[in-house]
């Protein structure tokens, strides 16, 4: 059975990025101006809203967060 694309369902990948700017005592605005992205994507990110992340966004959100790409984002297999 293929995986269902029902946009209201959600998705299983969280992104933990909340968590991390908290324990880095870092604000979303810092971020956006460290990783050159505008404020309102990075938000669109953290939110989960995101559909997808490029490979150098992710790159350089782990260089300014000193993290892994495990520690950005993880799977919840209870949603969905």
């Amino acid at each position: 059975m293929p995986p269902q694309t029902n946009d209201e369902e959600g998705t299983r990948i969280v992104v933990k990025l909340d968590d991390l700017l908290h324990a880095r005592r870092m604000t979303l605005t810092e971020l956006a101006e460290r990783v050159g992205l505008t404020l309102a994507n990075l938000s669109i990110l953290k939110t989960g809203k995101a559909k997808a992340i490029r490979f150098s966004t992710l790159e350089a959100i782990c260089r300014e967060l000193e993290c892994q790409p495990g520690d950005l984002l993880g799977y919840d297999a209870q949603q969905g």
